[in-house]
């Protein structure tokens, strides 16, 4: 699904190149369930952001389904994040003018379901999530928590082929961080492809593999216990 050669990323500046991501060769198979684990600075959320098409300025090669993105233009890039990816950020990014509702029925409008398809699914994950009560609010109206887990039904409610998760459960209270964790054991049993960053031992127990990187290189990859 996804192959990563030599990818780089690095900033310029009056002493030479600052490194956040080295040489890092990476293969991600169909169905994983990957964690990548490491401390801070280590180049965790750029890599998930490079995996994501949502940074352009990296040098190497990645292949997508075969495709290369490396040469891409960004509008292709676009297209692919919107057809295969979905993407729980660490900061949330909800679009603060938009309802729940509004907010969980974008990445449907990308995939062109249709409207009366779309507001059955936008019910259902509102009914999933335990957030109907929460429909009509905007996200200033929300805790960081209940941001986190519209987050996090976002991502999952246009049923991509890949989730991206950076701390996917970093807000959430243990009950809440264990149901999220078991949703995405859940759809990632049923083929979805999942690649998260965590600090916590627990969420990587979850996955297949852990990856650890520090200072910008893979330092190992091992399967979990």
């Amino acid at each position: 699904m996804i192959t990563l050669r030599n990818v780089e990323k690095f900033y310029e500046g009056g002493y030479g190149r600052t490194y956040v991501l080295r040489r890092i060769n990476l293969e991600i198979r169909e169905g994983e369930f990957v964690t990548i684990m490491g401390p801070s600075g280590a180049g965790k959320s750029t890599l998930l952001s490079i995996l994501g098409m949502l940074d352009s300025a990296w040098t190497g090669e990645f292949e997508f389904f075969g495709q290369p993105v490396h040469r891409m233009k960004p509008k292709e890039r676009v297209e692919l994040n919107k057809k295969y990816i979905g993407f729980v950020f660490q900061s949330y990014h909800l679009i603060d003018n938009l309802t729940v509702y509004e907010n969980l029925d974008i990445p449907l409008s990308y995939r062109n379901v249709k409207g009366s398809e779309r507001a059955a699914i936008v019910c259902d994950t509102l009914d999933r999530f335990h957030i109907v009560g929460k429909r009509d609010l905007f996200p200033s109206q929300l805790s960081g928590g209940q941001q986190q887990l519209i987050a996090v039904a976002r991502a999952v409610i246009a049923s991509p082929r890949l989730i991206l998760a950076d701390e996917p459960t970093g807000n959430l209270h243990s009950t809440q961080g264990k149901e999220i964790m078991e949703l995405f054991r859940k759809l990632n049993g049923e083929g979805t492809t999942i690649v998260q960053v965590t600090h916590s031992e627990t969420n990587a127990a979850y996955g297949h593999r852990i990856i650890q990187l520090a200072d910008g290189w893979i330092v190992n990859t091992a399967p979990t216990a």
